[in-house]
């Protein structure tokens, strides 16, 4: 037969991975639930304007405190109140004495409570002023609370208290362990039923949601929210179970009043933080709706502008959305420093430092990134190329195919891309081929050596044909022919056309020098280029009838 235990809370939360993540969460809704517990002091502070410098010490026995006491430089308030605690305890520890003896002395600067020829406490006038009494009056006051704190005292260390207090420390223990084993095993067959009945239903709304919602992320949140359920119960029925177990004992009173202090005070201060930052929050709420409504109606704005429903004399529609970038920033920018003041802790030395660090570190960090998005910008306003058009920028010749703020892509005839830092083309000059191409004005060009017997005439003229023969270029302007050089071997002339597009250089360029060669083998022409050192022993020219050679074929063949 196997053996079984009872989960402890420590196996519950390290078995349960989102329970775990959640136990902050249920910490801090303890401070709400549990602030009797706090061990704060039942002595109300002093209200007086005069006392709220006056540094109090508590007279505390088994955790409870019984009053407060104020001290002097040469006499602390913690001294003073430790050395009567200490008093109170001896008495309470000697079965001799009889707390009805306790008595009030009047002397000449006070009033002392006495047992015997021992003085407990001295009431000065200042102490009386406190608590705005007079001081032998306040003297018998503090004698009732000290006889009910020694007869308490003793009452709580007899055998019977002792062995009673323990009884219910063990019931409770057991009450908490079997809560705990009930719950868990509760848990889970919660869990298999909620498995077996959801399950179909949970396919079906998969399939009936195009598998947006998937049954297992579903099924997994509910299981999770259940888990969350039971470890905030567990953490809450755990620390009302230290509390009773704490307090039953005399000698761990204190502590357990200790402990709570330390789970809560720092949730009760960040409650309280909360608390007094929701004015600034409403405020920081409206400022946030205000901003985005601007920023909505900005965007209305540029972008009709950018569809040509707005137009605007001398703004480009392409600088629209580049624009409205550049205002969002600027808008936000200005709620930013409107909102600051109102942030929790912006005035803190802590937060100062924080955005010195984060400022220095962006600032050396960033350098590249900064140049490259200004770069971005630029290029938008100088109108240095479109999405499309083909460009060369350093040694990089392709089709723009996006336009980041920090790099262009570009798309080369060999379907390579590539991502250019827009810093580099700001410092680098770029030639755009689609510009003119769109108004039908680019000029593709094309030179050729040709020796000095043959007539320019005649080579200007087959070169002029060649482009006739060319098709898609355009015909209107007239292409024409430069004599670049006389060199020392030949004569270079260079073919210009004009054409009308610009991704379509490659393919006509190829057209055009296939042209050319076939016109000057036609009419027997060498092409000299680039040099000879003396004349051939026969023409390099190609007979037409051996334009296509194997593996070449005539058109149609």
């Amino acid at each position: 037969m196997k053996s079984s235990r009872a989960p402890s809370l420590i196996d519950v939360i390290l078995n349960d991975t989102f329970g775990y993540r959640m136990t902050l969460v249920v910490l801090f809704l303890l401070a709400a639930i549990l602030p009797a517990a706090a061990g704060e002091s039942n002595v109300p502070p002093a209200t007086d304007e005069n006392t709220q410098d006056i540094v109090m010490a508590p007279v505390s026995i088994d955790g409870e405190t019984l009053f407060q006491v104020r001290g002097a430089s040469a006499f602390p308030a913690e001294r003073r109140a430790k050395e009567i605690s200490n008093r109170i305890v001896q008495l309470a520890n000697n079965p001799k004495f009889d707390p009805d003896s306790l008595q009030v002395a009047a002397q000449e600067n006070a009033a002392s409570v006495v047992a015997g020829t021992q003085n407990i406490i001295s009431v000065f006038d200042a102490d009386a002023r406190l608590e705005n009494l007079e001081r032998k009056v306040l003297a018998s006051v503090y004698l009732e609370k000290i006889r009910e704190t020694i007869i308490a005292y003793r009452q709580a260390r007899t055998p019977k208290a002792l062995i009673v207090d323990t009884l219910y420390i063990i019931f409770a223990t057991f009450a908490f362990l079997i809560f705990l084993w009930l719950g868990r095993r509760g848990i889970r067959r919660f869990d298999a039923m909620l498995e077996r009945r959801l399950s179909a239903k949970l396919e079906e709304l998969e399939s009936q949601s195009f598998q947006i919602i998937r049954a297992k992320q579903l099924s997994t949140t509910l299981k999770n929210a259940l888990n969350f359920l039971w470890l905030a119960g567990s953490v809450l029925v755990g620390l009302w179970y230290l509390n009773f177990a704490l307090s039953m004992l005399p000698w761990t009173r204190k502590i357990g009043g200790g402990l709570f202090v330390l789970l809560t005070e720092p949730l009760k201060t960040m409650t309280r933080g909360i608390v007094e930052f929701i004015p600034d929050l409403a405020f920081l709420v409206i400022l946030m709706i205000i901003v985005r409504y601007i920023l909505k109606a900005l965007r209305l704005f540029f972008g009709g502008i950018a569809d040509h429903a707005i137009k605007l004399k001398n703004f480009d529609a392409d600088w629209a959305l580049p624009t409205y970038r550049l205002v969002k920033i600027l808008v936000i920018a200005f709620s930013l420093v409107i909102a600051f003041p109102y942030i929790p802790g912006s005035g803190s030395e802590a937060f100062k430092g924080i955005s010195v660090f984060l400022g220095i570190v962006f600032s050396l960090g960033s350098s590249s990134i900064i140049s490259n998005i200004v770069a971005g910008y630029s290029m938008t306003y100088r109108r240095a190329f479109k999405l499309g058009d083909r460009v060369r920028i350093d040694e990089h010749v392709g089709d723009v195919i996006e336009v980041r703020q920090l790099v262009t892509h570009l798309r080369t005839v060999k379907n390579e891309e590539i991502v250019v830092p827009n810093s580099l083309i700001l410092n680098s000059s770029v030639v755009n081929y689609s510009t003119q191409a769109r108004n039908g004005q680019l000029v593709l060009h094309t030179t050729v050596g040709i020796g000095y017997e043959t007539p320019w005439r005649q080579v200007e003229a087959m070169l002029l044909q060649a482009a006739d023969r060319t098709a898609d270029l355009k015909r209107e302007p007239s292409p024409y022919v430069l004599q670049q050089a006389l060199g020392d071997y030949c004569v270079t002339y260079e073919l210009n056309v004009y054409c009308d597009n610009a991704q379509a250089m490659s393919k006509l360029y190829t057209s055009l020098h296939r042209n050319i060669l076939d016109v000057f083998n036609e009419f027997g022409v060498q092409i000299m280029t680039p040099s000879y050192e003396g004349d051939p022993a026969e023409p390099k020219v190609v007979p037409k009838e051996s334009w296509f050679l194997p593996p070449a074929k005539p058109p149609g063949g």
